[in-house]
C-alpha cells in the first residue's frame, strides 16, 4: 500500500505550516499574556472587560459566547473579578434566572490600563510591517481559517470505518 505524501514543509522552519502557525500563536499569546500581566491583568480578564466595554454582552450567557469560553469557566473568572472589585453581578429583574454583569469604576480603570498594554503590544507586533504586508497577512489568515473550516467539514463527512 503506498504511503501518503508527507505534508509540505515551511521554508523558514522546515515544519508543516500548521505546526509553525501553532508555535507562533503560542509564542505571541505568551508575550501578550506577559504584557497584560504587567498591566495587572490576564487574557481572560481582558476579554471580559473588552466585551463589557464594547457593549456586546450584558448577561453571563452572552458574555460566555462573546469571550468564547464555557459558562463554568466564565463563572470562575467572574467570581475572581467580582472579588477584585472589577465588576458586579445582579439578577435581571425581568428574568431572575439571568445574571447581568456590569463594570465598576475599578473595572473601567483596569480596562484602560490593559487597553494601553494591548495597544502597545499590537504596535510592537506591527513594527517593520507595511500596510500592504498587514493587508496580505490578514487575507492569508482569513484563507487559513477558511481552509481549516473546510478541513473540519471534510472530516465530519468522511465515512471511514
Amino acid at each position: 500500500m503506498p504511503q501518503p505524501d508527507p505534508p509540505p514543509l515551511s521554508p523558514s522552519t522546515g515544519q508543516p505550516l500548521g505546526i509553525t502557525l501553532g508555535h507562533t500563536a503560542r509564542d505571541v499569546g505568551r508575550a501578550f499574556d506577559g504584557a497584560l500581566s504587567a498591566a495587572g491583568g490576564s487574557r481572560p480578564v481582558w476579554l471580559v472587560l473588552l466585551s463589557l466595554v464594547s457593549g456586546h454582552s450584558r448577561n453571563q450567557r452572552e458574555l460566555a459566547a462573546a469571550v468564547g469560553i464555557r459558562g463554568a469557566t466564565l463563572t470562575h473568572h467572574l467570581n475572581a473579578m467580582e472579588d477584585d472589585g472589577l465588576l458586579v453581578r445582579r439578577r435581571d429583574p425581568e428574568n431572575r434566572r439571568v445574571h447581568l454583569v456590569e463594570l465598576t469604576e475599578e473595572g473601567t480603570a483596569a480596562f484602560h490600563r490593559m487597553r494601553k498594554a494591548a495597544t502597545a503590544f499590537d504596535r510592537q507586533l506591527r513594527q517593520g510591517l507595511s500596510e500592504d504586508e498587514l493587508a496580505r497577512f490578514d487575507a492569508t489568515l482569513a484563507r487559513l481559517r477558511a481552509n481549516a473550516a473546510a478541513a473540519d467539514d471534510t472530516d465530519d463527512t468522511d465515512d471511514t470505518d
